[in-house]
């Protein structure tokens, strides 16, 4: 076989893997395609508790050390099929959201994915937290799992606020 169709059959290989890929998130995420801009915020008070009727769910993001040179993860949040943030870095955002069972979906560029359910009762506060691990230049680990109320109050207090909006 000649080296340019070679390539072309290379090129058209890994542009299927891609989209591949992209069809097979779980149905609690959001669109792939979807991407957020992040900006974090330094000494924010602690989010306030859920309005009357609602619950609230806390997205946390909790790195031990950059992920490269100067580079943190970013890492999407969807609930029920949308993504509805993102996180940068050790950071944090609170979403209000309606009493009854939601699904949850952690996401890392390109890394991996990890979802859960929640039943969420009125007036209650849940905290998720993405945990990105670096082990070594070569191994990096990420899990997404549900805190008690004295670790997520603490991990809250010891990041920063992100917002994010979609690109």
């Amino acid at each position: 076989m000649k080296p340019s169709l070679s390539a072309l059959f290379l090129c058209a290989s890994l542009a299927c893997a891609g989209q591949v890929w992209a069809t097979t998130l779980p149905d609690s995420c959001g669109d792939d395609k979807v991407k957020f801009d992040v900006k974090t915020v330094e000494g924010q008070p602690a989010p306030a508790g859920p309005a009357e009727g609602k619950a609230q769910i806390v997205f946390i993001e909790n790195e031990n050390q950059m992920i490269g040179p100067f580079m943190h993860a970013t890492v999407r949040f969807g609930m029920d099929g949308a993504w509805v943030g993102a996180n940068y870095g050790n950071s944090y955002f609170a979403l209000t959201v309606d009493p009854g069972v939601h699904h949850l979906c952690a996401f890392w560029e390109g890394k991996n994915v990890e979802v859960t359910s929640l039943a969420a009762a009125p007036g209650k506060v849940y905290y998720f937290s993405a945990q990105v691990t670096v082990e070594s230049r070569h191994s990096i680990t990420f899990g997404f799992s549900q805190l008690n109320e004295d670790e997520g109050k603490y991990r809250v207090k010891e990041s920063k606020l992100s917002t994010s909006k979609p690109k």
